[in-house]
């Protein structure tokens, strides 16, 4: 252990840990559960960190010694070398003003030793006058939650999602021939292909997917200049365009300083937005799931429509059982981003005056939903929808027994005929063209004429 002093008095932090007294403090403090800050939010931070290394130097506050060793020190942070010196759980100040200073103090200490100084001295870099130069936790963190979250849909979720969309508008294309029931309640409906099905599935995908990427326009906003309450108080003028000019260099990511400041740490409703958008295509996901689990049920007493591919046995005493696990994930998945979103939602309402102190609790949730639904989507394109197989013969029969297809009947006997044909067909176990031939209300060749299938999956002529 090592003796190292902050505001309150002495603490002994673990000699061979980069962070300092007040992370050691919060350790002791918040041993609150096992939710630790997502790696996707430690990169952002000490991408801010880094940044503003750079604009001090150029502004004439930060010497050029000194903002290089923090540059490589929040450099190392970036590539994960660092990981487990960032030990805090989310489960502390709502400003998360102890992360701030645990990401502070390891970059200073791994300065410290850089430039061949004693780490835990506070010198020749010091944690709140060098690294913490010209911020707040106020608007650092706020600023690290776009940038987390931005970085993240763009690395994570947007390809999985453009990839999902494609394989299920490939298997809309592959099966655009094969004709099949309908069904709405739950209850046989008119015929449609089971392209046209799938082709609904891959709308739903791109529709969640734009939804999405709209919000990006708000979350390119950064609060970072704020300082304490938004007024940018121990700034320089100009520092805040030159901090999303450099975070926007560093990321690839174009950056705007936030219009508000004073919304952009006192709200943050452009990652409520994002959340109700993650939301939606977790709505989306589990309809689609759902739906291809019910079409697979069986394998002989279910729908049996299509065929899942086989990935693992389903059954520790059924032999031979085969389950959708991969869709069975994915509404697991949904379920899980439906909770989260009920958090963001509430914990983004909890802004008192200057500052929301839920910040650490959004920014948690937002990442697991992105980086959840960024597996879920992957896993379940490359191991369920690439491999949906249809199942003809069952298909077949499916359309043939299916007593609705009387509603072909509809512009030739009217409705109530064709209702009459269609109860008798039922409660005699006959066929529809049997019970309209006995009912007299045509002949077998009208009904042939009349009664096809490949003509109701579109508007007539």
């Amino acid at each position: 252990m090592r003796k190292e002093k902050d505001a309150l008095g002495e603490v002994l932090v673990p000699e061979d840990k980069y962070y300092g007294a007040q992370t050691q403090r919060a350790v002791e403090n918040f041993k609150i559960g096992s939710e630790r800050f997502p790696r996707e939010f430690i990169r952002a931070h000490a991408i801010v960190k880094k940044a503003a290394a750079r604009v001090n130097h150029k502004l004439g506050l930060l010497d050029a010694e000194r903002a290089k060793a923090i540059e490589t020190a929040a450099n190392e942070v970036i590539a994960g070398k660092w990981d487990e010196h960032f030990p805090l759980v989310i489960w502390q100040s709502g400003s998360g003003t102890q992360f701030n200073m645990n990401m502070n103090e390891v970059i200073a200490n791994r300065a410290i030793e850089l430039m061949g100084g004693e780490i835990g001295t506070k010198s020749p870099v010091h944690p709140n006058d060098h690294v913490n130069m010209s911020q707040s936790t106020n608007d650092t963190f706020p600023t690290s939650m776009h940038i987390a979250a931005v970085l993240t849909l763009k690395g994570h979720l947007h390809q999985p999602l453009i990839d999902l969309q494609k394989a299920l508008e490939a298997k809309a294309e592959a099966f655009k021939d094969i004709i099949k029931i309908g069904r709405t309640h739950l209850m046989d409906a008119t015929p449609l292909t089971l392209g046209q099905e799938f082709s609904g599935y891959a709308f739903q995908v791109q529709q969640a997917h734009e939804a999405i990427a709209s919000t990006l326009k708000h979350l390119s906003e950064l609060p970072i200049g704020g300082t304490a309450v938004g007024t940018g108080l121990n700034t320089k003028k100009g520092y805040d365009q030159m901090m999303v000019e450099e975070i926007s260099a560093i990321t690839g990511h174009k950056f705007k300083v936030a219009r508000n400041k004073f919304a952009g740490l006192a709200a943050h409703d452009p990652l409520v937005e994002l959340s109700g958008a993650l939301k939606t295509l977790a709505g989306a996901l589990f309809k689609i799931a759902n739906d291809i689990r019910w079409l697979a049920s069986g394998p002989r007493s279910g729908l049996a429509e299509i065929i899942l591919p086989a990935n693992e046995p389903g059954s520790s005493i059924m032999p031979g059982k085969v389950n959708p696990t991969q869709s069975e994930m994915v509404m697991q998945v949904a379920a899980q981003v439906f909770g989260n979103d009920a958090t963001v939602a509430f914990a983004g309402s909890q802004g008192n005056f200057e500052l929301n102190v839920f910040k650490p609790v959004i920014i948690f949730n937002i990442l697991q939903s992105i980086i959840l639904l960024g597996d879920a989507c992957r896993s379940f394109k490359e191991r369920a929808v690439d491999g949906i197989t249809p199942n003809l013969k069952k298909i077949k029969e499916h359309v043939e027994n299916s007593l609705m297809l009387v509603t072909a009947l509809n512009r030739h006997i009217g409705y109530d005929k064709a209702a009459e044909i269609a109860l008798k067909a039922w409660r005699e176990d006959k066929t529809l063209k049997q019970a309209a031939i006995e009912l007299g209300y045509l002949t077998e060749e009208q009904f042939n004429e009349w009664v096809r299938p490949e003509k109701m999956i579109r508007p007539s002529e």
